[in-house]
């Protein structure tokens, strides 16, 4: 179990769990994200579109960081996990590539310009995530 000792243990952690958000014992991912969205409205209130577009960017590297440093001082990353890892790999690439059924309508219901663009671009992506967290966690239970 996770505790504020590891969270306060390297700066990784306290990014990668949104400042002890996603430690809470219910809802952990709704937690995080209505943390999230408390953030971005905050944030919105001083910085232009576009710099709320630059943040966003930077936050992805920022993340990813802190993920992977997380994750690995979690045991994740150990030897054992490499092949998990490249099957979740091989199977967001292939929903992001051929996009079958819910990723191909994500893909074409957000095409176009202004908000709908912007948002299709990530919501594909987030629903072919989606479809390889629910091929795992089938793969899991059998």
């Amino acid at each position: 179990m996770l505790n504020q000792q590891f969270l306060k243990a390297h700066p990784a952690h306290l990014i990668a769990l949104g400042f002890g958000a996603g430690l809470s014992r219910l809802g952990a991912g709704t937690v995080g994200t209505l943390w999230a969205w408390a953030s971005f409205l905050v944030i919105q209130l001083w910085l232009s579109p576009m710099e709320i577009g630059l943040l966003i960017g930077a936050s992805t590297l920022i993340g990813w960081w802190a993920c992977t440093i997380t994750a690995k001082h979690l045991g994740v990353a150990d030897p054992s996990a490499i092949f998990a890892q490249f099957a979740a790999f091989v199977l967001f690439r292939y929903f992001d590539i051929a996009k079958p059924g819910p990723v191909r309508w994500a893909d074409q219901t957000f095409k176009g310009f202004g908000w709908r663009g912007g948002w299709g671009i990530l919501f594909d992506d987030f629903v072919a995530a989606f479809c390889t967290l629910l091929v795992i966690a089938l793969w899991r239970v059998i």
